[in-house]
């Protein structure tokens, strides 16, 4: 594979960059599935805090955290959001708050969405550009069939402005719900985080699922978070994949909501 010619951009985890060939291709949708507490929003930090060292426009969305919450989580792993902020290098909009701030997202449609990370990559200027989306699934928790359109819409209107994107999706293990099947579809990689009890400890994994143009790692990982570092790689997973897979419950439920979206759309 002549991946010398494909513009990479890391993603802020060196182990992570080396199981996919040195980072996601430039332009890139990925998709970070899992349930809540599996690693999702501190790999989108990393993400972003290497594009403010690589001097890339950066962008945050938040619809589940507050802004503010998101820096206090990076400071926890020596990242300065705030400075950054300070130094027009990065944009945290606020879909959780509202308020009257010029960031804050007042409705969770996909057209304000759309025309505020605009309105932010002018702000910032002209060049390569990171946007994280976290979470996408808060944009059709009403309406979860249309997961797949909503995320091929997103893909194509940003594309031409020189994003490389991050978007996680969850689905809720307590209840079997799924919130956003169809975007894996849209999707240029997927990167699957879980997490399980064993023995009362909780331990965490991740998985490249898809990633085109690269010829990445087959293997589950499991990986920890550790203040002052973030996500570290402990090493491949004596695990298999389907003793840590959805459970049949879930995988019934995304199936339903499949069939409901081909009805809908």
């Amino acid at each position: 594979m002549d991946s010398y010619k494909i513009e990479r951009l890391s993603t802020g985890i060196p182990d992570l960059d080396k199981i996919i060939e040195g980072g996601i291709p430039k332009g890139f949708f990925i998709s970070l599935t899992g349930e809540p507490g599996s690693g999702k929003t501190i790999a989108c930090i990393h993400f972003i805090a290497q594009g403010i060292k690589d001097n890339d426009k950066c962008i945050y969305v938040t619809t589940e955290e507050s802004a503010s919450s998101i820096i206090l989580q990076a400071a926890q792993f020596n990242i300065n959001f705030s400075k950054a902020i300070q130094e027009n290098k990065l944009i945290i909009i606020d879909a959780l708050m509202g308020g009257e701030s010029q960031w804050s997202l007042k409705s969770l449609d996909l057209e304000s969405l759309i025309d505020k990370i605009i309105e932010a990559k002018k702000a910032l200027g002209f060049g390569r550009a990171r946007l994280v989306i976290d979470s996408l699934s808060a944009f059709w928790l009403d309406k979860p069939a249309m997961a797949r359109k909503f995320s091929y819409q997103l893909k194509r209107i940003l594309y031409k402005w020189e994003f490389t994107i991050y978007a996680t999706s969850q689905y809720a293990i307590t209840t079997s719900e799924a919130f956003g099947w169809g975007v894996e579809h849209v999707a240029d990689g997927i990167l699957r985080f879980r997490r399980v009890i064993k023995a009362s400890k909780l331990h965490r994994y991740l998985m490249v699922e898809k990633m085109r143009q690269t010829q990445h790692s087959p293997y589950l990982y499991e990986i920890d978070i550790v203040n002052g570092k973030g996500i570290v790689f402990i090493g491949k997973s004596e695990e298999r994949k389907e003793d840590i897979t959805l459970p049949p419950s879930v995988k019934k439920k995304i199936l339903e909501a499949k069939e409901k979206e081909k009805e809908i759309i």
